[in-house]
């Protein structure tokens, strides 16, 4: 059986392993480099009938002639050539989810693996564990004279701008939370919020969803916390904008091509 192996968000590969096993991950016997990982099995949504075998290495001294390659790299080379990353990105979330959910919420005792399914269940009190996924929006605005709205997150690596962007409260619909982080961010009101595309993003637990919108009214002003510096940008100034293999690099790239205005 094949597994991936994960040092939190990174994939772990020995040092000769060809490309081609990144995507379809490494034998899984290998896990006897590790005493301090935690091995379990789920179901492939990619190929039905079979299953992924995680290894979630607990932080600490790596063996010799094995490499880390973060998940972001990964997914956005996997952009690049076309490649669908479906099941690392599944495995990378659901190792990060093992790590978190080994104790029960409410009664404290150690949860219990259910074989073949991603839940865990507390052998005390019964009660079930599933992977949270938490629901965030990421949202394109455009503007007159064909521009968009761009923002510099503290967060960001220097130069990088990026869109608005945060996750959706308790009682919201989408279409709230993107018109209510605009508003937080950067101080303007916005209508026609569009629904376009979702993608999985495990850092650590998202389900993205990616809208458009139309600047409305307001004066751009960042708030200050979260949001440093935000600009309108044409086609032609663009700033260092985030990495291939994102949705925000995707919606970048509609905009770019003419598909949203």
């Amino acid at each position: 059986m094949k597994a991936f192996f994960f040092h939190g968000d990174a994939l772990l590969l020995p040092m000769d392993c060809p490309d081609s096993q990144i995507e379809t991950g490494i034998p899984s016997d290998l896990v006897k480099n590790f005493n301090n990982a935690c091995v379990f099995e789920i179901p492939s949504l990619e190929t039905p009938g079979n299953s992924i075998q995680i290894v979630s290495v607990i932080p600490g001294k790596l063996p010799q002639n094995w490499k880390i390659i973060p998940v972001r790299q990964v997914l956005a080379a996997f952009s690049v050539n076309g490649t669908n990353p479906g099941d690392i990105v599944r495995a990378c979330h659901l190792a990060q989810w093992e790590r978190e959910s080994a104790f029960c919420g409410t009664c404290g005792a150690k949860n219990n693996d259910l074989k073949g399914e991603a839940m865990r269940q507390c052998p005390v009190c019964g009660r079930q564990e599933f992977p949270r996924i938490c629901p965030a929006v990421i949202v394109i605005i455009t503007g007159s004279e064909n521009r968009i709205l761009l923002a510099h997150n503290k967060k960001f690596k220097p130069g990088v701008y990026s869109l608005i962007s945060g996750f959706t409260e308790t009682g919201e619909t989408l279409e709230e939370t993107a018109a209510r982080e605009i508003r937080e961010e950067v101080n303007i009101e916005v209508s026609d919020i569009a629904y376009i595309k979702s993608q999985m993003w495990p850092f650590p637990n998202s389900l993205m969803l990616g809208f458009s919108a139309r600047y409305l009214s307001g004066t751009v002003k960042p708030d200050g916390d979260e949001i440093i510096d935000a600009r309108w940008y044409t086609k032609d100034n663009l700033p260092d904008l985030p990495a291939e293999g994102s949705l925000s690099r995707y919606l970048i790239g509609l905009w770019l091509d003419g598909i949203i205005q």
